[in-house]
């Protein structure tokens, strides 16, 4: 029974109640105070009247006693405040209840991922899953937040724990579920979920690893710790050199580099989009990639529109990239090995300093001493940043708790050391154009990484995530021999980049929309695995 009805259900038992205690007190009182009797029928009668204000009781002209006056003064008074109470208490929430609209409680959805609850994360997958055109359904226990939702979602209102809701929820019939409460919860909504199928992929989300086996005991078919992914990003970002390992994997040329340029405010190409912004044609460089509010986009979108913060990753000459150098006001980031600072040492911080000690010199800082700390201390004072060898940092990593914290702390960084790269958590996706502008150079949220895994899992595809590296491949593409790249609509149908021709022995570089492929060319591409992939399956 809704929260009102049930308030103004007691309502009406507990005034019920008074009215017959009071006609006990009247017919008492009558005989006391009058020297008459009367029965309680009668009594109860005259409090009724009293009550419901529709008059004073039938025994008006027999009241002469002052002290049954008063009775009948208190009795009076005592309506009225019920009435008064019922308006807040009864009356208003009854009308609201009314005109709110009842909470969804069932879905015919199928092939659909459930939802359990919406969460953050759940609005990075959301994305995903609309862009793909997969149904979904949220589970939402809060009645309030199920009415907001529904306005954009399919929502099932209920308790994601009862198999009951599973089962309004269609779960039957869908291709995924995923838990995303607390841990307890997830643990009790995994098992909900495995009463009404076997067959059902289930993802459960934990923030304590150590109970991850609990969930897989449950039924969970796999287990995410989001604070670890996001560690494991921040490390990967930190030591993977995009411009080092293209050119490790493939020779182009000594006059061909990869580089990435941050777009700085007050460059001509802000505001502008990819395609409007022509940066082919005014610098003859090719971008292959673009970073932007921690997402990383390879090709960009022709309608992506570029902000101070966008970093792009383009292929060109020295020439080529000095002049866009110029269109961005930027430095090119050249990635060295050296010293990174990691700054926190929680489950975050943990996963970024194991990803980057293979490759850096790790020098880890935190407030508490603890094993694995290499200085104790606040990382916004400059002391500390000093005593970690800032100085010689070519990175510092923050995977603080607090984004206020991170906030204060990236700009103490830029203060001390204003060469060293900044890569940060974001919690908050409010928190992420802040932290851009007090310096960061790339921000991963830990919504946007957990969320973006989840859809990659549950898509059964790769999904482009913070982390994810692009590829540079020669090859032969013998079905494009006689097209032009226009013609043949590469970049739109693979989503690679063509960066370069060996024809030969020579290295084309200068490659356009108009270039012809010819027969013995080899071609050097850029793109991610699957684009990569796509490549090879329509034109080699």
């Amino acid at each position: 029974m809704p929260s009102a009805t049930r308030r103004a259900a007691e309502y009406l038992l507990g005034a019920l109640g008074v009215m017959l205690l009071l006609a006990f007190v009247y017919q008492w009182g009558f005989a006391a105070f009058e020297g008459e009797q009367v029965s309680y029928a009668h009594s109860l009668y005259v409090v009724v009247e009293t009550f419901t204000t529709t008059g004073f009781g039938i025994d008006v002209n027999v009241w002469d006693d002052p002290r049954m006056l008063l009775l009948m003064v208190v009795l009076q008074l005592a309506g009225v405040g019920l009435i008064f109470l019922a308006l807040p208490a009864v009356i208003i929430p009854l009308i609201n209840e009314a005109l709110t609209s009842s909470p969804p409680r069932v879905t015919s959805a199928t092939d659909h991922v459930v939802i359990c609850e919406f969460t953050p994360r759940g609005e990075t997958l959301v994305k995903e899953l609309r862009s793909r055109d997969t149904p979904y359904v949220v589970v939402e226990p809060d009645a309030d937040r199920a009415v907001e939702l529904s306005a954009d979602h399919d929502v099932v209102h209920g308790d994601p724990e009862e198999v009951a809701t599973m089962e309004r929820a269609n779960v039957a019939e869908a291709r995924a579920l995923v838990a995303d409460a607390d841990d307890e919860t997830n643990a009790s909504v995994v098992l909900s979920a495995r009463e009404c199928s076997e067959e059902l992929r289930v993802v459960s989300l934990v923030e304590n690893e150590d109970v991850a086996d609990y969930h897989r005991y449950a039924g969970a078919d796999r287990v995410i710790s989001p604070r670890r992914l996001l560690g494991e990003s921040l490390g990967a970002k930190a030591t993977a050199s995009v411009a080092d390992e293209l050119g490790d994997g493939v020779e182009i040329g000594e006059d061909f580099q990869i580089a990435e340029l941050l777009v700085h405010h007050g460059s001509p190409l802000v505001g502008e989009t990819v395609a409007e912004s022509g940066i082919g044609e005014r610098t003859g460089a090719n971008v292959l990639g673009a970073w932007a509010d921690g997402e990383f986009e390879s090709p960009p979108r022709p309608e992506r529109v570029i902000d101070e913060h966008t970093v792009l990753l383009v292929v060109g000459n020295e020439t080529e990239l000095e002049a866009l150098k110029e269109l961005t006001l930027s430095e090119t980031r050249r990635r060295r090995r050296g010293r990174v600072l990691v700054v926190g040492y929680g489950m975050v911080g943990h996963s970024a300093a194991a990803e980057l000690r293979p490759t850096d010199d790790v020098v880890v800082v935190d407030l508490a001493d603890d094993d694995g700390v290499d200085v104790v201390g606040d990382a916004t004072d400059r002391e500390t940043l000093e005593a970690a060898g800032i100085e010689d940092a070519r990175a510092v990593v923050l995977a603080l708790d607090s984004d206020t914290t991170t906030i204060f702390a990236t700009l103490a960084v830029k203060q001390v050391a204003p060469h060293a790269e900044v890569i940060v958590r974001a919690n908050d996706g409010d928190s992420v154009p802040k932290l851009y502008r007090a310096g960061a150079e790339y921000v991963l949220s830990l919504s946007t990484v957990s969320g973006r895994l989840l859809a990659s899992y549950l898509l059964d595809e790769e999904v482009l995530r913070p982390e994810t590296q692009v590829d540079l491949v020669r090859t032969h593409a013998p079905k494009l021999e006689g097209e032009g790249l226009a013609e043949a609509d590469v970049r739109a149908r693979t989503g690679v980049t063509v960066v370069a021709i060996e024809r030969g022995g020579d290295l084309l570089t200068d490659v356009g929309p108009d270039t012809e492929v010819v027969p013995d060319d080899t071609l050097v591409v850029a793109g991610t695995d699957d684009a990569v992939n796509r490549f090879t399956e329509l034109f080699c």
